[in-house]
Formats: structure tokens, C-alpha cells, sequence
């Protein structure tokens, strides 16, 4: 969790974040993060982890509104319960935080940190190679023609 820290430290001192900040979200719980000797600096946090770090560090609560939530009515004395509010209603596993996190790879990169792609997306290959057609198979008796023969009782 540390080494998230460090992740959300250098994108907020890089101003980074700013106007992308559902996309951070989205790095910060559902990728892995690397340093670029491979280093595995995060493979993603719970909601309560990263708002935890969220409070911590004590990130700016306006960038709640980037996600679709407004910090006049949520949790004002609990930051923590503030931030995981935030994560609820960003909706992290949608198309615009693919979208803005997509946006945060290079910045984060030119940072010192390397992002995976998104879970369930295909991982890009260097060549594309045709898979081998499968060889027929010889005709083999089948077992289940002897069930289908047995009578019922």
C-alpha cells in the first residue's frame, strides 16, 4: 500500500490528475502498476484501501465532483467515508474511467511508473501468428450409443 502512495503522491505533485481523476481511481483499484525494471509497485487496492490513502494524503475533495459526486453533501468529518462515497459513485469499472485512466498512461509513465491494460482486455501482441487448424479426429464408436440402447425400468 505504500507503494501506491507513491503512485498517488506522484500524480497529484505532476498535476496529472487533474480532470482525470475517475481514471486514477480506476489504475489505482483495477491494474497493476510497475516501475520500469518491473518492480510491481501496486496490483490494485479495496475501495477502503485507497480511501484510506485518499485521506492521508489529504487529496483535494473537489476532485469528487470529477466523479459525479458533490462534496457539500457527503460525509464532510470523515474524510475516509467521504472517499469511499466518491469511489461508489464513480463508477470505476465504466467506459469513461477506461477512458481517463487510458489518458493517465504516459503521464504516469514519464512519471516512473508503468501501467498494465485494463482487466479483460486483450494484452496487445508483437505478432500476430494464424492458430493451427485442429486435425480431424478418426471415427471412433461412440460409448453413448450403448446408454441410449438400455431399457428402462
Amino acid at each position: 500500500m505504500d507503494s501506491l502512495r507513491e503512485v498517488l503522491e506522484a500524480a497529484r505533485t505532476n498535476g496529472i490528475v487533474a480532470g482525470r481523476f475517475r481514471g486514477l481511481l480506476h489504475i489505482a483499484i483495477g491494474r497493476t502498476v510497475t516501475k520500469p525494471d518491473g518492480t510491481k509497485v501496486s496490483a490494485g487496492a479495496t475501495w477502503r484501501e485507497l480511501s484510506a490513502l485518499l485521506k492521508n494524503l489529504r487529496y483535494d475533495p473537489e476532485l469528487g465532483r470529477e466523479a459525479g459526486a458533490d462534496p457539500d453533501t457527503l460525509s464532510p468529518r470523515d474524510r475516509e467515508r467521504y472517499w469511499y462515497a466518491v469511489i461508489a459513485l464513480a463508477r470505476v469499472d465504466g467506459a469513461d474511467a477506461r477512458a481517463e485512466a487510458d489518458q493517465l498512461v504516459e503521464p504516469l509513465r514519464a512519471a516512473g511508473f508503468v501501467v498494465s491494460v485494463p482487466p479483460g482486455a486483450a494484452a496487445p501482441q508483437a505478432t500476430s501468428k494464424p492458430k493451427p487448424t485442429p486435425k480431424p479426429k478418426a471415427d471412433k464408436p461412440e460409448a453413448t450409443e450403448d446408454k441410449t440402447k438400455k431399457k428402462k425400468k
